[in-house]
């Protein structure tokens, strides 16, 4: 696993993962609503984000944590991994709520410096309907031939996921 892809709903956990597989396997980490969001949540111009995003991608190793469906095939195609938290709606939106609770106070890292933490009723809204709406795209991909390169792992809840971080931790310890 050199370059790894996390997506999945909002709320799923997918920058978390990507921080602490960054740490067990020393890859670096990109999160793109760093370089797709500026300042106030004002949207990068879009050919400025494809050059950010397509510089990104060239790199050697890279985890790499988002959605943005418009640009999934293009990461898909420089990825050896993928990993898709698909975890249930609930429990995606119960961690959208107890994140804004948290980052009111604290400042998240996986986010352009002046974002303000938000659950505004399109993100929630984003989130209600990713399993009806995205989640068909993301499987018709998984079962595209021209992305069998790709080692899918796909997770149903957080236990599962914390158990393969745990094991990849156990595995790099030694």
């Amino acid at each position: 696993m050199r370059r790894i892809l996390i997506i999945g709903s909002g709320g799923t956990g997918k920058s978390v993962c990507a921080r602490r597989l960054g740490d067990i396997l020393n890859l670096p980490v990109f999160h793109l609503d760093c370089y797709f969001w500026q300042p106030n949540w004002q949207k990068t111009p879009h050919d400025e984000w494809l050059d950010s995003l397509t510089t990104l991608l060239h790199k050697p190793k890279w985890i790499i944590d988002g959605n943005y469906s418009s640009t999934m095939s293009l990461r898909f195609k420089f990825a050896d991994t993928v990993i898709y938290l698909d975890y249930p709606t609930r429990i995606a939106l119960i961690r959208a709520f107890k994140r804004q609770a948290f980052n009111k106070r604290h400042p998240r890292s996986d986010i352009t410096p002046g974002c303000r933490e938000r659950l505004s009723g399109k993100f929630l809204l984003f989130i209600w309907r990713f399993h009806k709406q995205r989640r068909p795209q993301i499987l018709k991909m998984f079962s595209d031939p021209e992305f069998s390169h790709l080692s899918i792992n796909r997770f149903n809840h957080p236990k599962e996921l914390e158990f393969w971080l745990k094991s990849l931790q156990e595995k790099s310890n030694k």
